[in-house]
């Protein structure tokens, strides 16, 4: 391993338990992975408001795939042997990985690009990808408790059915049920559901989905919804790029989804631009932004991987934890 390996990661001090790799460093790896993508792949796959290009996408997400189908490989060895040992007869279960991050960051483009990278190795054709806003509360119920202004905070969410459903998952249940959202309609698909079917890989994106147990619950409910995962990431980016992507993101939305008679936010389509920054600069600066300060960015630190962006979306850094 070269020098930088023992290099700390700018926007982790005193965190020596990472190898810190620059973009360069960590696109050169690509050379010796497999499974490139193509421009089809990248247009197919990138989120609203997340430009990356094929290059940028190839020397990030090839090497971390990768890396990712090692530790699944070995994870599932681990498993085999453990099983052997025990005089069992237990099929291996599904490996879990997080995807953490503020709004705007670019978690989705992370996560499909995993998703797609990860089932074209052989021993992982089944990934499965959830994120955790199906289990934020449904509207209604977010206005009955007063909640609708911190929609994404961790309260807003249906922790115990997170919970339980990660835990079906991971245990290896057949038939495991994650409900719908609906970003047009701004909330929960009454009665829809996705249904899990013992895949290889479950990749589970959410903004809070590293936040440590709530030890102010008794004894036997300590184990929190990071307690399941195997692996986990987390993408970073300053306050001032988010903010920036996040009103971005929003006009793009005023020309698109905004337009569809049935969006939550139908009547922002003919607003002006200065009534877009006026009403969504408030809403970042007055939830999005407490969410990441008091509740998203302290969860980085228990991240197994970290993907640091510059301010013009490219990945200037990555860091992983030592084993």
């Amino acid at each position: 391993m070269s020098e930088h390996s023992d290099r700390e990661h700018n926007l982790l001090p005193s965190r020596p338990q990472f190898f810190t790799f620059s973009h360069d460093e960590w696109a050169a790896l690509a050379q010796s992975t497999p499974l490139p993508l193509t421009e089809y792949d990248i247009s197919r796959l990138s989120a609203l408001g997340d430009p990356i290009s094929l290059s940028e996408a190839d020397a990030i997400y090839r090497p971390l795939s990768a890396l990712l189908q090692m530790y699944t490989a070995q994870v599932g060895s681990l498993q085999e042997q453990t099983s052997k040992f025990l005089a069992l007869n237990e099929k291996r279960t599904p490996f879990v990985i997080a995807i953490a991050g503020s709004v705007a960051v670019g978690k989705s483009t992370t996560a499909r690009l995993l998703q797609e990278l990860l089932r074209r190795w052989p021993a992982t054709p089944r990934v499965s990808l959830v994120t955790t806003d199906g289990f934020l509360y449904p509207n209604a119920e977010l206005e009955r408790r007063g909640l609708m202004n911190r929609k994404g905070f961790p309260e807003s969410y249906d922790q115990q059915a997170l919970y339980e459903f990660v835990r079906d998952v991971k245990a290896g249940n057949e038939q495991v049920h994650a409900p719908l959202y609906d970003h047009v309609t701004y909330d929960v698909v009454a009665g829809e559901y996705i249904t899990l079917n013992h895949p290889d890989i479950l990749i589970l994106e959410g903004l809070n989905v590293l936040a440590p147990p709530d030890l102010s619950l008794t004894e036997r409910e300590y184990q929190g919804l990071s307690d399941l995962f195997d692996l986990s990431i987390y993408v970073d980016a300053q306050p001032q790029d988010l903010e920036r992507w996040y009103m971005e993101r929003i006009f793009k939305l005023r020309d698109t989804a905004f337009t569809n008679p049935n969006s939550y936010f139908r009547r922002w389509a003919e607003a002006s631009e200065a009534e877009i920054v006026e009403h969504f600069g408030e809403i970042w600066r007055s939830i999005n932004l407490v969410n990441l300060v008091e509740n998203i960015a302290p969860t980085r630190s228990r991240a197994n991987i970290v993907l640091s962006k510059g301010s013009d979306h490219r990945i200037e850094q990555v860091s992983v934890r030592k084993l």
